[in-house]
């Protein structure tokens, strides 16, 4: 069959998640510089090594893994999403945030959980001012959007994924439907989110295309419903797993030049 539907990932794939977090931590970190005079660098570094402990060990972390929500998605979402789950992140999270930002301090010698608390809700401010689009990102959907059937398929809770649109509205109009793992209740690579998905669109698994960066979800399950699929490899990265996708690109445009040639 023709190929009908293309199925976009959203984090790192059209948004530069990372740049906005890293954008984040860096104005949040410069502010605790010129408060106590420690280095920013080492406090990124630290609260980053910090965070990740704290979020493995919340009884939420085995949900998170589920949905596919990163332990910096932590640090500024509100997961204010009606599932017993969520709920119980919500709880957490004004918590996370702050005794990640407390033990980072910590760990330059810093001991003073007011400054941890106010950088905690410094960086949420921040990543909410820094939302990083792909430079070729809205061309390639300018020239898709009349060809092809669009649709953005997003691991992450409803609540952070749907602000993240909000805070970059540009892009929401592009798609005719928006799918997000936390609505479903598992995410990228389960299979069964992707039959969800491709029975909610009236297609069969060939007349669709999966785009992501990601190998281990985005292609990988792609992969596990015999859908085609095109891994951004925007870094060069070498593919030292088991997943092969179907087509590696190098950024959106080339995608775009290689779905005229599919």
């Amino acid at each position: 069959m023709s190929l009908k539907t293309v199925i976009f990932d959203l984090d790192d794939t059209l948004l530069w998640d990372k740049q906005s977090i890293k954008t984040a931590f860096e104005k949040t970190c410069a502010y605790a510089q010129e408060k106590c005079e420690i280095d920013s660098v080492e406090l990124e570094e630290a609260v980053r090594v910090e965070a990740r402990k704290l979020y493995e060990s919340y009884e939420t972390y085995d949900h998170t893994v589920l949905i596919g929500i990163n332990p910096f998605e932590g640090l500024w979402g509100t997961f204010d999403d009606p599932t017993e789950s969520f709920q119980r992140m919500k709880e957490i999270i004004p918590t996370y945030r702050k005794e990640a930002w407390t033990k980072g301090l910590k760990v330059l010698g810093i001991d003073d959980p007011t400054l941890g608390a106010e950088l905690g809700e410094r960086f949420v401010e921040e990543r909410k001012k820094s939302p990083f689009v792909y430079e070729d990102t809205y061309a390639v959907l300018d020239a898709l959007k009349d060809k092809y059937q669009l649709v953005l398929l997003t691991n992450g809770a409803p609540s952070l994924q749907n602000l993240k649109l909000e805070i970059t509205p540009e892009i929401r109009p592009y798609f005719d439907y928006v799918i997000i793992s936390g609505d479903f209740g598992k995410g990228k690579p389960d299979a069964q989110l992707f039959h969800y998905m491709m029975d909610k669109l009236g297609i069969t698994a060939s007349e669709g295309i999966m785009v992501g960066d990601n190998l281990n979800t985005d292609i990988k399950g792609s992969a596990s419903v015999g859908m085609k699929n095109v891994w951004i490899n925007r870094e060069g990265n070498v593919n030292d797993t088991e997943v092969i996708p179907t087509y590696e690109v190098a950024s959106l445009t080339e995608f775009l030049k290689l779905i005229e040639s599919i």
